[in-house]
């Protein structure tokens, strides 16, 4: 923790370097992404302080739209899309994902409730060689699965289809750095 404190401590030291900020945010992409500690978006994309609107999930999950019931999750993606005006989303999956490797594996999660609640919003449950610790094939089908969710959010599909919004599947390898994008003619994850 300690590390952590002293980067704190330093880090508004250059106050110049900031105060733009106190003037809003207009950042262009919505990064939808795990909350795994091993993905950083900032990182990932070089984005500055200001420049990616991050909603961070187990499992990089989109939930269900349900108006009369929204989550924290739906009101990020709504305010990111009808007041930040983003034109990009990226859901971004990763190897080795915990949560969707539960889901590939079929894991007994009732030691964990929330946990397993939250993971049933992952439907259908994604599918991928149980034996493979990156969970690869499963993550890819998942985050595919996610933009398809993020598809019946109304306000998102009448900006796909106005051409004011464009989605983005993304695979990013934990063990390599690498950062791979769906493409849809070839329906394959590639390198960016």
């Amino acid at each position: 923790m300690q590390p952590l404190i002293d980067n704190a401590r330093m880090f508004g030291q250059s106050p110049e370097e900031f105060a733009k900020l106190a003037e809003g945010q207009s950042p262009q992409v919505l990064f939808i992404t795990c909350s795994d500690s091993r993905v950083v978006p900032a990182l990932i994309t070089g984005a500055r302080p200001g420049e990616l609107f991050e909603l961070r999930t187990a499992g990089n999950i989109v939930p269900p739209y349900a108006s009369e019931h929204p989550t924290s999750e739906a009101c990020t993606i709504e305010y990111a899309v009808e007041v930040l005006g983003v034109s990009d989303i990226v859901v971004c999956g990763h190897s080795h994902c915990g949560a969707v490797g539960a889901l590939v594996r079929g894991d007994d999660l009732d030691a964990v409730p929330a946990v397993r609640d939250w993971l049933c919003h992952a439907t259908p449950r994604p599918q991928g060689a149980v034996e493979d610790p990156a969970v690869a094939e499963g993550v890819q089908g998942h985050v595919l699965t996610q933009l398809l969710r993020l598809r019946s959010y109304p306000y998102i599909d009448k900006k796909l289809k106005d051409g004011q919004l464009t989605l983005h599947a993304w695979f990013y390898e934990v063990h390599t750095g690498a950062v791979l994008a769906h493409d849809p003619a070839s329906d394959a994850f590639k390198g960016l």
